[in-house]
């Protein structure tokens, strides 16, 4: 079992993360902490930027957080809230990001919620959590984009400096640089 502390840690480095946001908010439910539940969910839903899904293969995730899945979670804790009206109309909201071929699943939820019986949350598939190949980890070697920086253009002779000095005024035709420059 995993405990919100360690999705805590993960939403700490990248607060945009959608899919923290859902699998902290399964962690929640499944410990009953529904408000803390609902607030994942609405936080994993906004950050899905009004995608219809983000893939985390990139980043050595082997899932496919999809819209509908996160609302679809949300209608489950706001059933555990009682909330049955919102439920309602949140699994409406997820018809709408659902692919129309695909949809017997929230009607039944629809059907499930209007007798007022729960709903099980979905989640990302067990095992599959932010822990990338280790072939992956070790290919990880930093790379330097830019390279060195180095002087392209001067009107000095043979001028080595490197970096940035805020303009100052120049004598006409001539440039002289300051005595910080030349060290």
């Amino acid at each position: 079992c995993f405990s919100p502390q360690a999705f805590d840690k993960t939403i700490e480095k990248d607060n945009s993360l959608a899919v923290g946001y859902f699998q902290r908010g399964f962690v929640h439910l499944q410990l009953e902490m529904y408000e803390e539940a609902l607030s994942d969910y609405h936080m994993a839903f906004s950050h899905l930027r009004e995608n219809p899904f983000i893939d985390y293969k990139q980043l050595g995730l082997r899932h496919i957080l999809y819209a509908w899945e996160v609302l679809y979670s949300t209608a489950a804790v706001q059933c555990h809230l009682q909330q049955w009206q919102e439920a309602r109309v949140t699994l409406e909201k997820a018809v709408v990001w659902r692919p129309e071929r695909r949809t017997a699943i929230l009607e039944l939820a629809l059907e499930r919620v209007q007798d007022r019986l729960f709903l099980e949350p979905m989640l990302v598939p067990l095992g599959e959590l932010f822990r990338p190949r280790k072939k992956e980890v070790e290919q990880l070697d930093s790379k330097d984009f830019l390279g060195k920086p180095k002087v392209i253009s001067s009107i000095i002779p043979n001028d080595e400096y490197i970096g940035f000095e805020p303009l100052r005024p120049q004598k006409q035709g001539f440039y002289e640089p300051s005595a910080n420059a030349l060290r």
